[in-house]
């Protein structure tokens, strides 16, 4: 069973994705494409497409609910890297009683798509083959 955010994509052409200018800065050992952001405000700096009325990234490539991916992956914006999916682990080396939960967030916007939320069965599975694949 593939990672579910490989078949989902929902957060990704659902949210405003926002960053600190910084993260788009060669010079500073940013990671982000800048070609892929845009201003937003003096400070911060936003992902292409993500402020349209229907946000869909730039760097998402596929069919959400189908089969996608991220074109910039190792270099994706920092609030990418910290949205978790529903009940994956907190950390990557899950203590007793921190096995995740529900997030809101990635319910929202799966449900958006008509997506079911995830259930900690699917991605208990999915991590664990993940892991030894």
């Amino acid at each position: 069973m593939p990672h579910p955010c490989l078949s989902c994509g929902a957060c990704c052409a659902h949210f405003r994705v926002s960053l600190h200018w910084s993260e788009a800065e060669p010079k500073l050992g940013g990671r982000v494409p800048i070609a892929l952001t845009e201003t937003f405000g003096p400070h911060q700096r936003s992902m292409r497409g993500t402020w349209a009325k229907q946000p869909h990234c730039i760097a998402l490539e596929g069919v959400v609910g189908e089969g996608v991916r991220c074109t910039i992956y190792d270099a994706r914006p920092n609030a990418c890297r910290d949205l978790r999916m529903s009940w994956e682990p907190l950390s990557s080396q899950p203590m007793s009683g921190e096995g995740g939960g529900p997030n809101p967030q990635c319910d929202q916007a799966r449900a958006a798509y008509g997506l079911p939320p995830l259930t900690r069965d699917e991605v208990e599975r999915a991590l664990a083959e993940s892991a030894t694949g």
